[in-house]
């Protein structure tokens, strides 16, 4: 496909039958902190909340009398089902969506309320689509692709005609997230006709990269495994076109953590009083990181924030990692001596610093581990206040990007055992969904004796385990083998400094 065939299919494009011409507004509070203008594309604010329903519509529109007498079908983690079954709806042809079992249920409901047929299929998109296909070859409907089409690349690429046509002041770089690539492929093919100078920039969650690794491959890259907390971005294979597309007006790729993307929802709740979801705010993380890294002063940044269908529940584990995302929060393991007054003379360090969290118990008598947390103002100030507590003679080790510490040891500080031997702790991950704990659990069976186990659940779309097995060091590769026969993504988290830290005797 070429860009300047796209781009007459991107201006005879039908979205605006039933999508929404959103706003491109100045974030005045992130734009004061990045030395630049940062301005969102609010795309939250379609009629299903989300981008999606342009490119699913343009493509139904496009269909034939007979085509739409079958119906239609897709596979969809959820914001492209809403645009599909939208558009059914508005055109009066049956819908059916094939979407994740692990889809929050605030997408699934909305979907089934616009009247669409759902069947759960899998843990992700790929499950999901492998399942579509075989109904497509089953029933004949015509499937809606959610990004590796041209029409529905087209329709997501009147995004960046609107952007051009609102932006004021000059436009530097537009920041897309990226799942498939139907969103980057279209604005970005959009983008480089008419104004190539802008540069397109990429966001990927750092768990579901599959675009980075393709292009920096030079083909299509399938990834074993992704990460769900972004659920609309998690996309194991790019499409063949929006690759194809990508290669050629991609100017660079940003992947962040989920604590990023955490940091950015918040961002954009403090500019807009909105709250998005994970994939939505992916560019908004990207654009940070980027702006972090350079001078950006005086660019016009623009972030597309894709969707807002975020699960409520969801919220709390947001709010937890959003402190450290946004580096307003520094977890520290400091060491003091074990005497009388050791705390005071350690808040004395901190100064007036505010304390978020404040974890101890007496191990030993020489020395105290204390997990800390201290609402820092930046990495700068962190890295600071790091260097002043060394130099007032506290080891100190920085947690702040330690998942295990942010996700279980914060949860358990002072479960040290004397009486455990041969300790082997491993941190594991599940789907999360009714049931999937003590199926897990059933999974791990009674071969080894469990001394350590921590999960909780966070309103995530993963579910994860800290555990902890005594197995003596002649049964060591035995139990390497049962790990590798569980079905379970599983790593060794025995050198983990947060663990060795607090919880290992």
């Amino acid at each position: 496909m070429e860009p300047g065939d796209l781009l007459r299919s991107i201006l005879t494009s039908r979205v605006y039958e039933v999508a929404n011409e959103t706003p491109l507004e100045v974030a005045h509070r992130l734009s004061a902190r990045l030395g630049c203008t940062v301005s969102f594309k609010r795309e939250d604010l379609q009629p299903v909340f989300s981008f999606k329903i342009r490119g699913a519509h343009n493509r139904i529109a496009h269909l034939s009398h007979d085509e739409l007498a079958r119906g239609v079908i897709t596979a969809s983690a959820g914001n492209h089902a809403q645009g599909v079954a939208f558009s059914a709806r508005h055109v009066g042809a049956r819908a059916v969506i094939v979407m994740p079992e692990t889809t929050p249920s605030i997408k699934v409901d909305a979907v089934r309320a616009l009247g669409a047929e759902i069947v759960l299929a899998g843990d992700n998109y790929s499950d999901a689509q492998r399942r579509c296909d075989a109904l497509v070859a089953e029933t004949g409907m015509s499937f809606v692709h959610a990004f590796d089409d041209p029409l529905v690349i087209a329709g997501q690429g009147t995004i960046a005609d609107e952007i051009v046509r609102r932006a004021s002041g000059g436009l530097d770089a537009v920041f897309v997230p990226v799942g498939g690539g139907g969103l980057i492929a279209g604005i970005g093919a959009y983008l480089k006709a008419v104004m190539p100078d802008v540069a397109v920039i990429g966001v990927e969650s750092i768990e579901a990269d599959a675009m980075s690794r393709s292009l920096a491959a030079g083909r299509p890259v399938e990834l074993a495994e992704v990460g769900i907390f972004a659920d609309g971005v998690a996309v194991r294979r790019v499409g063949v076109h929006t690759f194809e597309l990508a290669s050629r007006v991609v100017d660079e790729m940003v992947t962040v953590t989920n604590a990023d993307v955490s940091g950015a929802i918040k961002d954009v709740f403090d500019d807009t009083r909105s709250i998005v979801e994970p994939a939505g705010a992916l560019s908004v993380a990207g654009l940070k990181r980027w702006a972090e890294g350079r001078d950006a002063t005086g660019m016009h940044l623009v972030a597309v924030l894709s969707g807002a269908n975020m699960n409520f529940d969801r919220l709390r584990f947001v709010a937890e990692q959003a402190e450290v995302g946004e580096e307003r929060e520094t977890l520290l393991a400091v060491t003091i001596p074990e005497r009388r007054g050791a705390f005071s003379d350690f808040c004395g360090v901190l100064g007036k610093r505010v304390v978020t969290e404040f974890n101890y118990r007496l191990h030993g008598r020489r020395s105290a581990q204390i997990f800390v947390g201290v609402t820092t103002t930046s990495r700068d100030d962190a890295v600071g206040l790091i260097a002043h507590l060394r130099a007032g003679g506290y080891e100190t080790i920085d947690l702040s990007d330690n998942d295990v510490a942010k996700l279980h040891v914060r949860h358990m500080v002072g479960g040290r055992a004397a009486a455990v031997s041969d300790e082997v702790v491993c941190r594991f991950e599940f789907p999360e969904r009714a049931g999937a704990l003590m199926q897990f659990l059933a999974v791990l069976g009674g071969r080894w004796n469990i001394s350590l186990f921590h999960y909780r659940n966070h309103g995530a779309d993963v579910g994860r385990v800290l555990a902890g097995f005594e197995v003596p060091p002649e049964e060591r590769a035995e139990f390497r083998r049962f790990l590798d026969t569980l079905g379970y993504p599983s790593a060794d988290e025995g050198d983990n400094p947060a663990y060795r830290q607090f919880l290992t005797g």
